[in-house]
Order: C-alpha cells, then sequence, then structure tokens
C-alpha cells in the first residue's frame, strides 16, 4: 500500500485555499485559524502515519472535530477529502479506519446550528455535499462499500448517501443512474439489518422524487412487494415512521405514472392499501400522532389512485376508472365512511381527507354513485343515510375544513349524475315539523333538512347554515334544468303580502342574501373573516339557477326590489370586490337568460336599469376585479401536495393551517376552495356572453307599439300615385335616421364592452367626441358604400374585358380560317385555269405532238436487250469457272478411282436454257 503522499504540498496549497475562504466567512482572526491548522495536522497524521493506531487515533480527533466546527467542515472540505476517498480506496482491510472516514464524512456533510453570523452566509455542509458529488467516481465508490460485511461501514455510507441527498439531490440522482447496477445495491439494502433497512427506505423515498428513471428500475426491482411487507412487518397504520416512508416512496412511485398504478394492481392488489386503513369502532384513543400520520399517508395513496396519473397523460381516465371499480370492489366506501363520517372523534385532518376520497371514488361512477345513495351509516337505532350524515357535517362543523371536504362530496355525488340531482331534489319539500328547530335530522328527509337549513334565519339568525346549504343546493340544479325547475316550485308557507301569495324558494334566498348584506352594514369594522364567504356562496347559487334557466329569471324579476338590491350590491364600494363581481354576474344572466316579453321584465328593461343606475363602464369593471379577486391556486394543487416527513406534523391539525392562510391573505380560504378552477373558467365564458348580448341589445330596437304620424295620411284630392310617392319618401327618411340611430348605439355599446373599465375623465373633457363619432360613422358607411359601388365597377369592368378578350380570339381564329379558304380558293383558280388552257389547245389542235408508241416501244426492247446481253455474258463466265471446277473434281474423282460419266449421269437433264425465240414471245405476250 502506498500512502508516501506529499502532503505539505498538498496541504499549502489547499490552506491557502482555506484561508480565503474562511476570511470571507468568518473573518480574519480568530479560533477558526487555530482549528484550521488541527485539520491540516490530523490529516497530515492520517496520510503519512505509519502506525495504524496512530492514524485510527487522529481520524477519530478529526471527526470530533469536524463535527462540532463549522470552521472545520470548511477545513476538511478544502483539504481531506482526497486524503479520506484514497483511505476508502486502499484501506479497506483497517475497518476501523474505514468507519472513521466514512463517520468523518458524515459529519462534514451535516450542518451545524449557530446563532451567530447572518443568515446568508455559506454553509459549509452544503459546500462539502458539492464537492463531493460532483465525480461520479466517489458515488461509485460509495456504493461500492454498501457490499462490505462490517455493519457499520454499511451503515455510515448509507448515511453518507442520504446526507448527500439533502444538498444535491439531481447530482446524485444523475450519478446513481450512470453507475451499473447502482439501483439494485440500494435494493438489496431494504433486505439487511432493520437500521440499515430503515436508512436505506428514507434514502430510496428521496431518490425517487420527482425522477421517472429512476422509479421504473425501482419497480422493475419489485419495491411494492418490499414496501408492503415492511407495512406488515411493522404493524400497519400501528407502526412507527418506517411505515410513514413506505407509504412516502409507494406515493412517490404512484403520483405521475399510471403504468405504475396499473402494475401495483396487478402485482399487489389493493388489499395490503385496504388493511392499513382497517380501524376499529370506537377506537377514539387509538389514534396518537404517528397512526394519524401513517393513516394520512394510506389515504394520499388512495386519492392518488383515484384521481389517475397526469392530465397530459393518454388514458387517465380509464386508468382511474379501473381504480375506481378495483378499490369499490374491495368495499373500500365503508372504511372511507368510518374515517370520514362515523368516527367524529378522530382528528380533523383524517376526517377531511377520508371525506375527499368519497368524492373522488364516486366521481362519475355510475356503480359507486349507486352504492353511496344507498349506504348507511351508525349502529342502530341511530342508522341514517349516508348522504344526511354528510349534509349534518356540512351545517354542523365549525371547522372549516371541513365544511369544504363534505361539500366537495356532494359537489362529485352531483357531476355529470342527473338521476342523483333528481333524486336529492324531488325530497326538498316543506316538512310538518319543519320550525321544531330541536328535531333530530335524522328522522328528516334529505331535503327538508337542507331547506330547514335554508330558512333557518329567519328563525335564529343562523346565516352559516344557510350559506352551507346554498353551496350544496347550488351542486343538486347545476346543469340540471328540471332540478331547477322543481326546487323552483317550492312554496314557503310564510306569505308576501306584496305578490299576494306564498313565497317561492328563490325570493327567501335573496331575503337571505340581503340579511346577509345587513349585518356586513351594521358589523363592518367588527366582523370576523369567517363570515366573509356567506354572500359569495350564496350569490354563486343565484348564478347557477339563473343560467339556462329562464323560469327562474322570470321569478326573480317579479318583484322590482330583488333586481334593485342585487344593482346595490353590484354598485356599492362598502362590499368586497368578490360580492360586488357575483352580482354583476347575477345581473348579467338576468339580461342573458330573460326570454319574458312583459314591460319592464324583459331584457332590454334589466339591461336599461343596469345602464342607468350603475353605468356600464362601471359595470364591466365589476368583471375585471372579480377575476382579480379569485386569482388563487386551484383547490387540486392545495390538495395535492406530498405527504413527506416535514409536511406531515402539520397535516395533522388544520385548524393551525387555517389560521396561518387567514393571516396571509384577506381572502377567506373556503372561498379559495369552493370558487375552484372549474367555476372560475364557467364565469369567464359567461361574462363573455354578458358582454356580447348586452351589446346586441343596444344595438337593436325595443319592441314597442308605435304612434303612426299623422303625415301617414292619405290628403284630401291626393291621387295614390301622389300618396305612395310620399309614402316612399318618408319611409326611407326614417330608414336612414334609424339607421344612423342603430349604428351609433352600437357603436357606443361595442366601445363599453371593449373598454370596460376605461377612464371616464377623457371622455368628461371632450364634449363633442359623440357628434365626431357619429360623424365618424357616417363618413365610414359612405366610405363602404363608396368601396362598394367601386367593387362592382372593378367586377363590371372585369367581365368587360374577358368578353372583350373573347371577340378578340374569335376574330382572330375566323380569320385565320378566312385565309385558308382564301388560299384554297387561289389554287383552285389557277387548276381551273390551267385545265381550260389546255382544253383550248386541244380544241384548236395545236402543235404539241402526240407522242410516237412504235419509238418507244422500239427504245424499251433495244435497251431491254443491251440489259440482257449483259447479263448473259455475266452467266457464261460464271458457267465457265464452274466448268472448270468440275473438271479439276472430275480428275480428282478419276485419280480415285471413281466412275466419273456414272456419277454425272442425269444431271442438268431437266434444266434447259432458254432461246431467244422464247423470250421474244415472252415479249410480245407482255406488250
Amino acid at each position: 500500500m502506498d500512502r508516501s503522499i506529499n502532503f505539505r504540498g498538498i496541504a499549502g496549497s489547499a490552506g491557502n485555499i482555506m484561508q480565503g475562504m474562511g476570511k470571507f466567512v468568518f473573518g480574519n482572526e480568530g479560533p477558526e485559524s487555530k482549528e484550521d491548522s488541527y485539520v491540516e495536522r490530523y490529516l497530515d497524521r492520517i496520510s503519512n502515519g505509519t502506525i495504524p493506531d496512530e492514524r485510527r487515533s487522529a481520524m477519530t480527533e478529526l471527526q470530533s472535530l469536524v463535527a462540532e466546527s463549522r470552521s472545520a467542515q470548511m477545513s476538511f472540505g478544502a483539504m481531506g477529502f482526497p486524503i479520506l476517498l484514497n483511505v476508502l480506496k486502499e484501506d479497506r482491510e483497517d475497518v476501523e479506519l474505514v468507519r472513521g472516514a466514512l463517520e468523518t464524512f458524515v459529519s462534514a456533510l451535516t450542518p451545524i446550528e449557530t446563532t451567530q453570523g447572518p443568515k446568508t452566509e455559506v454553509q459549509p455542509a452544503s459546500v462539502n455535499s458539492d464537492l463531493l458529488s460532483r465525480e461520479t467516481e466517489n458515488i461509485s465508490l460509495l456504493l461500492s462499500l454498501l457490499s462490505e460485511e462490517d455493519f457499520y461501514v454499511r451503515y455510515y455510507t448509507i448515511q453518507l448517501l442520504t446526507a448527500l441527498l439533502t444538498n444535491s439531490l439531481k447530482r446524485l440522482q444523475e450519478a446513481i443512474l450512470l453507475i451499473p447496477r447502482g439501483i439494485t445495491v440500494l435494493m438489496d439494502m431494504l433486505m439487511d439489518r432493520e437500521v440499515i433497512r430503515n436508512e436505506a427506505l428514507l434514502l430510496l423515498t428521496y431518490l425517487t422524487r420527482d425522477a421517472e428513471e429512476i422509479q421504473k428500475i425501482v419497480v422493475f426491482e419489485g419495491v411494492f412487494e418490499k414496501i408492503f411487507s415492511i407495512i406488515r412487518e411493522e404493524g400497519y397504520s400501528d407502526g412507527g415512521v418506517v411505515v410513514q416512508d413506505c407509504l412516502e416512496l409507494l406515493n412517490n412511485l404512484i403520483r405521475h405514472s399510471s403504468s405504475n398504478q396499473m402494475l401495483l394492481k396487478e402485482t399487489m392488489g389493493f388489499d395490503p392499501l385496504i388493511a392499513i386503513l382497517k380501524i376499529r369502532r370506537g377506537s377514539a384513543f387509538n389514534f396518537t400522532q404517528q397512526k394519524t400520520v401513517n393513516l394520512l399517508g394510506a389515504l394520499n395513496t388512495v386519492e392518488l389512485l383515484l384521481t389517475g396519473g397526469p392530465s397530459s397523460e393518454s388514458g387517465k381516465d380509464a386508468n382511474k376508472n379501473a381504480n375506481q371499480a378495483a378499490l369499490a370492489q374491495k368495499n373500500i366506501l365503508d372504511h372511507l365512511l368510518l374515517l370520514g363520517v362515523e368516527s367524529q372523534w378522530a382528528p380533523v385532518a383524517l376526517r377531511c381527507m377520508a371525506l375527499r376520497c368519497i368524492g373522488n371514488l364516486v366521481l362519475r361512477n355510475p356503480q359507486n354513485l349507486d352504492s353511496l345513495a344507498k349506504k348507511q351509516v351508525g349502529e342502530e337505532p341511530h342508522v341514517q343515510p349516508a348522504l344526511n350524515a354528510i349534509l349534518s357535517i356540512i351545517l354542523r362543523t365549525s371547522i372549516a375544513q371541513e365544511f369544504v371536504a363534505a361539500d366537495f362530496v356532494f359537489k362529485c355525488f352531483c357531476e355529470k349524475n342527473p338521476n342523483g340531482q333528481a333524486l336529492l331534489a324531488s325530497t326538498i319539500a316543506p316538512h310538518p315539523n319543519q320550525g321544531d328547530t330541536h328535531r333530530a335530522a335524522s328522522d328528516m328527509p334529505f331535503g327538508s333538512v337542507l331547506l330547514q337549513a335554508l330558512v333557518s334565519s329567519d328563525v335564529n339568525g343562523d346565516m352559516e347554515a344557510c350559506c352551507r346549504a346554498s353551496s350544496v343546493l347550488s351542486h343538486i340544479i347545476k346543469d340540471n334544468l328540471q332540478s331547477k325547475d322543481r326546487v323552483l316550485q317550492i312554496q314557503l308557507e310564510t306569505p308576501t303580502p306584496s305578490l299576494g301569495r306564498t313565497e317561492p324558494l328563490l325570493h327567501r334566498i335573496v331575503t337571505c342574501l340581503s340579511i346577509a348584506a345587513s349585518a356586513d352594514g351594521e358589523n363592518n369594522q367588527s366582523r370576523h373573516l369567517e363570515e366573509s364567504y356567506i354572500q359569495p356562496v350564496i350569490l354563486r347559487l343565484l348564478i347557477v339557477w339563473l343560467v339556462d334557466c329562464s323560469n327562474a329569471v322570470n321569478c326573480l324579476l317579479e318583484s322590482a326590489v330583488h333586481l334593485n338590491y342585487i344593482i346595490e350590491l353590484a354598485s356599492s364600494k362598502r362590499y368586497t370586490a368578490c360580492v360586488r363581481g357575483l352580482a354583476a354576474v347575477v345581473l348579467g344572466a338576468c339580461v342573458l337568460y330573460n326570454a319574458s316579453r312583459e314591460k319592464g321584465c324583459d331584457a332590454f328593461a334589466a339591461a336599461d336599469a343596469i345602464s342607468q343606475k350603475i353605468g356600464l363602464t362601471t359595470y364591466f369593471l365589476r368583471f375585471d376585479e372579480l377575476r382579480k379577486s379569485l386569482a388563487h391556486p386551484s383547490s387540486e394543487q392545495r390538495h395535492r401536495k406530498e405527504l413527506s416527513r416535514s409536511s406531515a406534523n402539520s397535516m395533522s391539525d388544520f385548524q393551525e393551517i387555517e389560521e396561518d392562510e387567514t393571516n396571509k391573505d384577506d381572502q377567506h380560504p373556503v372561498l379559495s376552495e369552493i370558487f375552484d378552477s372549474q367555476f372560475v373558467n364557467f364565469l369567464n365564458k359567461l361574462e363573455a356572453d354578458i358582454r356580447e348580448n348586452i351589446m346586441d341589445i343596444f344595438s337593436r330596437t325595443k319592441t314597442a307599439t308605435a304612434v303612426l304620424p299623422a303625415e301617414l295620411e292619405q290628403k284630401n284630392g291626393e291621387v295614390d300615385g301622389e300618396y305612395i310617392k310620399r309614402l316612399k319618401s318618408f319611409v326611407e327618411k326614417q330608414c336612414n335616421e334609424m339607421q344612423d340611430l342603430l349604428a351609433r348605439n352600437a357603436m357606443l355599446a361595442e366601445e363599453f364592452v371593449k373598454t370596460g373599465g376605461g377612464n371616464t375623465a377623457d371622455t368628461s373633457q371632450k364634449p363633442s367626441s359623440g357628434r365626431e363619432r357619429v360623424q365618424m360613422e357616417a363618413l365610414r358607411q359612405e366610405l363602404e358604400g363608396a368601396k362598394r359601388q367601386i367593387e362592382l365597377l372593378k367586377t363590371e369592368k372585369s367581365q368587360i374585358e374577358a368578353e372583350a378578350n373573347h371577340q378578340r380570339n374569335l376574330a382572330v381564329k375566323m380569320e385565320s380560317d378566312l385565309k385558308s379558304l382564301s388560299d384554297a380558293y387561289n389554287s383552285l383558280e389557277q387548276a381551273n385555269y390551267r385545265l381550260d388552257t389546255e382544253v383550248k389547245t386541244l380544241r384548236q389542235g395545236g402543235s404539241v405532238p402526240y407522242p410516237d408508241v412504235e419509238a418507244i416501244k422500239a427504245q424499251a426492247k433495244e435497251e431491254a436487250e443491251k440489259d440482257s446481253e449483259a447479263e448473259l455474258n455475266d452467266l457464261l463466265v460464271c458457267l465457265g469457272q464452274e466448268q472448270s471446277k468440275v473438271e479439276k473434281l472430275s480428275a480428282r474423282l478419276a485419280e480415285l478411282g471413281e466412275d466419273v460419266d456414272t456419277l454425272l449421269q442425269g444431271i442438268g437433264d431437266d434444266t434447259a436454257i432458254p432461246d431467244d425465240d422464247d423470250e421474244d414471245e415472252d415479249e410480245d405476250d407482255e406488250q
């Protein structure tokens, strides 16, 4: 082993670095310089020492110094890393020395709290973590130590990796992915002794946060089986912090991965998860803080499964539906109802999360919706429907977060569930014992309990119950015209003298709203924040009720008092921006969904009232104010925070959280939960429709009975033609004036709608702006007319040019045809002239002689004879050559002993050469 390191050189350069950093962080002088010299001395003994005991002693003293001094941590980071890493590489057989080196690294990476110095100063622990994790080889070296047999070597290595993760998470995740079998080595630690297993579990919990590749490898290594095996060994929810770490690791793996959720369902199933949620009835004193945290972790797992994967992932809905069905088959609804509804002695955080899981379990799932509607809770003789029990929680709880969670159940139950909405709406009716406030709610139908809470403000001024009942009613009637009309027909017993009949429920809701507003005005200075959400929730009910329901709009506008009161809410500055904006939306719904033709109650009358009493500019400002007041994080983001060790203790007490949120923001936290992103988007769409509708109303005439002027009467002695001419002139004049007025109204309405909250000071400084706008509009219309005329002229010009081109092409074609005919005619004339000349010559017996046929025949015969003679000469030459060949061949055959005469006998007998007489005869025949 070679340990001859030139430490003096390293210490000299590293000491300069250490001194510079020490002066920057800790000052120029002080005890730090002495500690730096100690660190340098210990490192020198470890590096260059020859006696093992002295090296171990120096390592122990170095570890103790680094664990107590931040200056020593900084100095060790500047000088000691190469030396101790070399110990881990070269001195593996000295187990005690390796232990000391690992423990020293852990001390150097552990922050030391101090009350001295600024809070923004450099933390030596984080600097050392960055230095150690910078090289992948260092991480690979540490992972190799996990295979050592010594228990403390493995233990300190796991602790060192965990300390690195707290300061250099991303870098360590990347390094472990690059090391072969890095994750596998860590997974093997889960099967080690309990202490190392627990540290490895915590290490994997850190590693799997937002690390998709590591999550895939861990799942492939069978982590689900190991997690639930550890949970079973620890005693499920009764276990300690190890169960919490297991559930946190499980949640990291399934939070953003539908595939991992599916793999969990197919491999392990949901039975182990259900086993964690099992509790005994009446175990009121068994909820320790750790058990509560464990149950919260298990409920967080259930919520992740019920919400599926991320919204951008394909197949999310199918995976969510499959998880809902699989969990329902395991009767998870019974366990959730026991935790959230029946166990009122359970911690608040636990009840709230169980209620949210119930909502997600039944959301858009027909089978689970039916199961919840039929469920009974409680024990004999106090058994009641589950929905009634949840409604009782809403009306009676003093904790706002529990009200929000229970209200979420009804929101999920009624979403895309028209049959369930109709079922609940059908039960809303006055009960015979409606006035008995002491009557048990379990003895009354669901709708009667809800109706009693809605009208309870008249009896005992309980505006809180009225507000919460209004929230439930808004879910029952949302997007369900049948339920809206059904609830609209409910008549209360209290007579209304102005109407001369019983009072509709809608009118009573407006009355409750006015009572809440009057209480607000009287106690504006001393009013508690807990009451600030009452008016917005009731206004939300009115908005949901009026949308797409003209009957509800007509019922609301039956009394002018209601319209005037809502106008006052929208215009008065003593109400919050949220209340004013929601009141403006209610007024817009009265205009948008108004189908009445009755004078004073139609859409034009409502829009005119808005214009006269509020002003369109101020009115549209209310929408902008509402949008700003509702700009907050979505409730989904609030409830999907990761449940870790740091947040588990605070999650066990919602009251503290509620107080913190109340102090940070003037808006009540209930509003940020109830007015979720879905409802805010609905308001934005409704606002655009209201703006467009109001612009359209001010752009058309009001339907009314017109009085005919006397000018339209036919005068005495006036002929029909002149009367018709005068009527046409009058109608034309009226049309022009009406078009000018409509154009001006449309322009003004459009300007108000687009500008919304425009500054009115500019218009007051320009009194002639209206006239100028009218003149500009007239000029614009003239310009548009001129443009249309120009377009028509351009079209006519194009047509004429096209016709001219067609005629020109036709003329060229006809000219070409004419020229061809002319040429043909000329050639015919020439031929005719030539023929005439020849005829005349023949008739007059001209000097042109007839050809001598005999002479021609003689000349032809002479030429033929010459040709035949030449050919005969050629044949004779050839015959002579052939004769000489025959003679030579005959002589050769004779030499060979052949009889030549016999061979030549018969050759040439059939062939005869024609004589000259035959040729002459043939020529005569041809002639």
